[in-house]
């Protein structure tokens, strides 16, 4: 509980901008990893592009049905459950309140694109599901002074590991991961709307 209040505080010094910084240079740093690590994981670009396949029915269907499965099992968990068991200390609201839709689906996108490039095509594929699902949970370290949160992500993160495990796809979960968050920040906008 201290450590959420500590955070909210956190949060509530900067301004929507530095928050927005602020992801945007942790995703570029983890673009700029997956590139150095890329390099030394994978024998040439052909290699590396392996993980791709372009498939309609893998990506749109098995990515996008993924992500609005997790989504609609959230916002049902969400009319079920107690607000504070959402409550990852403003930084969501902070994030997509006020943005555009496209913005959104920026924010969305990119998050996807350099998450999934990092933990599952350089972590996953060097070190396996186990331990780049692990890493990807605790790297979303403002989720675990909530316990609901912390859950949420562990089984997520598990989820989309064994989705790649499964599939062999980065474009799937890079698509799972894109909806998510996409379609989470839209309610995210709608519901801060609704209550100013």
């Amino acid at each position: 509980m201290k450590n959420r209040k500590r955070q909210a505080e956190l949060v509530q010094e900067l301004t929507d901008q530095e928050i927005r910084k602020a992801l945007y240079m942790t995703q570029f740093f983890l673009l700029m990893l997956s590139l150095v690590f890329g390099f030394f994981l994978f024998e040439n670009a052909a290699s590396f592009t392996e993980l791709f396949e372009w498939s309609f029915v893998d990506v749109v269907l098995i990515g996008g049905g993924a992500g609005i499965l997790v989504v609609m099992l959230d916002l049902y968990f969400m009319k079920k459950m107690p607000d504070r068991y959402f409550d990852d200390g403003g930084i969501n609201e902070r994030l997509f309140s006020g943005q555009s839709t496209i913005t959104i689906a920026f924010i969305a996108a990119l998050v996807a694109v350099s998450e999934e490039l990092f933990f599952r095509g350089m972590l996953q594929t060097a070190f396996g599901f186990i331990p780049a699902s692990i890493i990807f949970a605790l790297v979303h370290i403002r989720y675990l002074s909530n316990w609901y949160l912390t859950a949420n992500v562990v089984l997520l993160s598990f989820a989309i590991g064994w989705l790649f495990e499964w599939t062999g796809n980065l474009a799937v979960v890079m698509m799972t991961h894109f909806i998510i968050d996409f379609l989470l920040g839209l309610v995210i906008r709608r519901r801060q709307n609704k209550n100013q």
